[in-house]
């Protein structure tokens, strides 16, 4: 797996995956994502291990549940599991215009260098490569859209209301 983060290529992710079937009482003190599932199960037990904590979210969860403990979160991945599935685009842009989350939120799956300034646009911060891809080639992605019409996350306001006449 490659990372890009904030435009840049990482070196390396803090971040560590924990399987829905570990014991929560045996979580490394490290930073940690887990699922939704295995947040509403054992989130007691969690908030207490991790150094920071990371939810793991598909477009089968509902982004409502976990509303109330976004401020738990310091990363929530969103997951791409095809590229015609764009529920986690939506699931960003909630996150950010009406939940104001700002911690990190991450592209994981089938994440696509085509697809990766739109990603961004909506609110994705960092995305993970597979290792066929190639991970410069994916950076240039963000700067071949000069001109944004649209207002998102990234421009409040849309192109026309910042033209003068």
């Amino acid at each position: 797996m490659q990372l890009i983060k904030d435009r840049s290529l990482m070196t390396q992710d803090s971040w560590s995956i924990i399987s829905d079937d570990q014991l929560p009482t045996q979580l490394p003190r490290e930073d940690i994502i887990v699922s939704g599932a295995y947040w509403k199960a054992h989130h007691s037990v969690i908030s207490q291990n991790a150094q920071r904590l990371g939810l793991a979210l598909s477009g089968a969860d509902e982004l409502d549940d976990y509303a109330a403990d976004l401020d738990a979160f310091s990363l929530i991945a969103l997951d791409f599991p095809v590229f015609r599935d764009g529920r986690a685009y939506s699931m960003a842009r909630r996150l950010r215009a009406h939940h104001n989350y700002m911690g990190e939120i991450r592209a994981t799956g089938n994440v696509l260098r085509d697809q990766m300034g739109y990603m961004e646009r909506v609110g994705f911060n960092s995305f993970e490569l597979g290792d066929d891809q190639n991970a410069q080639e994916a950076l240039k992605s963000f700067k071949e859209i000069s001109i944004l019409y649209q207002a998102s996350s990234d421009q409040t306001q849309p192109l026309y209301r910042h033209q003068t006449r």
